[in-house]
């Protein structure tokens, strides 16, 4: 037995911690990913996305130790190469996990928005980055621009780009069809009744979409936004 266990009995919960690891990857070839147990004994899958905002999907799991981290390329490997449902994780990354993640609690519920919105932003903020970016990727001002301005009885919060492109990055938004989703995809694809929902701390900003979340630090610069 494996000091450091990864347990994941269902074939269907691999298979979806074996997507999120992908697309990871995809987005960095040396991400780190943190697995922690939750208080309701699920599994927590954590990974930084590039877009200073944070992505996590949760499954039926768990994990020895319950807080570890991990490079994402082995742990898809160990995932990919499992016949069954236990795995080891590989060497333990804890040291380069780098900063806090968000609070499991606390959270307010601003409002629900239409992902084919968010999808739609995310199309038209590609088609900028690909007019603008350099070598050294999208221009700084387009990420940190705020996109959407949601409004809730609990209060208001902005939206930056960078945030719903680290969502439509991760995929958990649902779509028809087999194609990613790309800055070309037919917004027909995506349900008119499919939502992302808002919530929103002092601190932290929360999309949660229907495979997974993605966490932003909430800023306080002033900048153009669409009302809705």
């Amino acid at each position: 037995m494996f000091e450091r266990v990864l347990t994941i009995s269902d074939a269907v919960e691999r298979e979806n911690m074996t997507a999120f690891l992908a697309k990871a990857v995809r987005l960095d070839d040396a991400a780190v990913v943190r697995l922690r147990m939750r208080a309701d004994g699920r599994l927590s899958v954590w990974v930084a996305t590039g877009f200073e905002a944070l992505a996590v999907r949760v499954v039926e799991g768990s994990i020895v130790p319950d807080d570890t981290s991990q490079a994402a390329d082995q742990l898809l490997s160990a995932l990919e190469s499992s016949t069954g449902g236990v795995v080891d994780p590989g060497f333990s990354m804890d040291s380069a996990w780098r900063g806090a993640l968000p609070p499991d609690h606390g959270f307010e519920h601003v409002d629900d928005v239409p992902a084919r919105v968010l999808i739609d932003l995310a199309q038209r903020g590609a088609a900028l980055a690909k007019q603008h970016s350099s070598s050294h990727g999208p221009p700084v001002s387009l990420l940190d621009q705020e996109v959407l301005h949601v409004e809730g009885r609990t209060g208001d919060v902005s939206i930056a780009m960078r945030t719903v492109f680290a969502l439509t990055a991760m995929g958990f938004v649902p779509s028809t069809g087999n194609d990613p989703l790309t800055a070309d995809v037919d917004l027909s694809r995506i349900s008119a009744d499919e939502r992302v929902r808002v919530r929103a701390t002092a601190v932290w900003l929360r999309l949660d979409a229907r495979f997974g979340s993605v966490f932003g630090r909430r800023g306080n610069q002033l900048s153009l936004t669409v009302e809705r």
